[in-house]
């Protein structure tokens, strides 16, 4: 295998190499389920365990992932082989890399079609569609349901929607890294971070503050299940969007002098907060006006529409509230789509433009399996001892076999194969903080993903 290619882009700093690695771990997933998961697991309770498995699993896999990223300067599976190689092993190990990307480009092939119901619910709010729905109390859930039901079940709205989010990405990407990714994350994570506190604070005066409050922070030690439990440790995993090949090449922009174990913490931190605020945006509105806090997808695309359309200033504020999933969104979507356009710019040689292109072509088209999954097109069945759909098959394969699979060996490949000299030069530990890392990667991490991976599909 070739490992000679290194990419040559760099963040200019420390601080938008976090803007961006925050903006990649902080999506749709952040504004409802964190919040919602953590009211239903014991609260307080849950966000302690949920901390100690980010602390103790998922800042030493991103750490280890910046690492791989860093040394090899390359794409992912190039980077992987660079330093295997270094330390005296076989390049083969660049599979992991390479199940990355792919678990990576899987989910963005679905996600691109999700972020676009929110940038279509940003016209929708902008033209009064949820105060209009309001004015008859009668119809109004209805006429929400109708609006979601017809979004996403029909092709050429899908296809409108998604593919002005892809089209917009991949201009994003194909400016580079500096020009691009950065410049478009130096605007975007300070302006959804206003968002979210500006909605916050609308919330605590037009909603139930103190229920939302309570929701989510009130310690019960009683309602943490070992079911509970593993959740917290599987979400403290998957937030940080890691096993997905985007911390890697984010690492192998990074510039040097910068400290890997200081901006991990700082980015598992930021991420862990903005869950928090987006918790009391959303739940005081939903405690108010009586809404299910567990409806999921539904929670954003149905029940808050309701409550906006009745609501002071409820379309501009439902109008702020989805430019901000918009943007929490298009942060994910230019960090998964990244990887394989580096990977044809640095590896196939091709222009940065035409590498964007490519890669967001290819992205729409398997799209279309998603926009036709939803559309309940026939062919999207599938029916060999599976059920369900091609949509609810890619969801399934990436959350729960390829991104736990990808977690586990990025853990034995850092802590086994990798020359600890290596780690050690590149973290700038101390000895005893250095032997504890690698004992987590070595085996906390390792048992760790491999109990949510079974949870996940079904041995527990």
């Amino acid at each position: 295998m070739n490992t000679d290619t290194h990419v040559s882009n760099r963040w200019s700093s420390r601080y938008a190499y976090v803007l961006a690695a925050t903006g990649a771990a902080v999506g749709l997933g952040n504004i409802w389920k964190f919040p919602y998961i953590m009211g239903e697991n014991g609260g307080g309770a849950f966000v302690f365990v949920y901390l100690l498995c980010i602390f103790l699993i998922g800042i030493p896999v991103m750490m280890a992932e910046v690492v791989i990223g860093k040394r090899g300067r390359s794409t992912p599976a190039n980077a992987i082989a660079h330093v295997a190689t270094e330390s005296g092993h076989s390049s083969h190990w660049s599979i992991i890399g390479t199940i990355g990307v792919l678990a990576g480009f899987l989910i963005l092939s679905f996600y691109t079609v999700i972020a676009g119901w929110a940038v279509a619910y940003v016209f929708f709010a902008g033209y009064g569609e949820f105060s209009a729905a309001a004015a008859d109390p009668a119809t109004n859930a209805d006429m929400i349901g109708a609006l979601f039901t017809d979004l996403i079940t029909s092709v050429p709205q899908l296809l409108i929607w998604s593919s002005l989010t892809l089209i917009a990405a991949v201009y994003v990407i194909s400016k580079g890294v500096k020009n691009g990714l950065e410049t478009a994350i130096t605007y975007l994570m300070p302006s959804l971070l206003i968002l979210l506190v500006g909605i916050m604070l609308y919330s605590a005066v037009v909603g139930d503050f103190a229920s939302a409050f309570a929701f989510m922070f009130h310690v019960d030690f009683s309602q943490l299940t070992i079911e509970g439990a593993l959740v917290a440790l599987g979400h403290a995993f998957f937030t940080l969007s890691l096993a997905m090949g985007i911390m890697m090449i984010y690492g192998a922009y990074l510039p040097k002098g910068v400290s890997i174990v200081k901006t991990s913490i700082t980015i598992a931190v930021a991420d862990t907060i903005v869950a928090l605020i987006a918790g009391l945006a959303i739940y005081p509105i939903v405690f108010a006006n009586g809404l299910e806090p567990s409806a999921g997808p539904g929670l954003l695309f149905q029940s808050l529409p309701l409550a906006f359309g009745s609501m002071p200033f409820g379309d501009l504020v439902g109008t702020l509230f989805f430019i901000m999933i918009v943007f929490a969104a298009f942060t994910s979507v230019i960090a998964l789509l990244e990887s394989p356009t580096a990977y044809l710019a640095e590896r196939q040689k091709m222009s940065r433009t035409k590498a964007a292109i490519i890669a967001g072509v290819t992205v729409w088209a398997l799209s279309l399996l998603t926009i036709f999954s939803f559309a309940g097109a026939e062919w999207t069945k599938l029916s060999f001892g599976m059920g369900g759909d091609i949509f609810e098959f890619l969801d399934y394969i990436t959350a729960n076999i390829l991104l736990p699979l990808g977690g586990i060996f990025i853990s034995i490949f850092a802590g086994w194969v990798i020359k600890p000299e290596i780690l050690k030069e590149e973290f700038q530990m101390s000895d005893l903080s250095f032997s504890i890392v690698i004992m987590l990667l070595r085996f906390v991490a390792p048992i760790g993903i491999l109990l949510v991976f079974a949870n996940a599909i079904g041995l527990f």
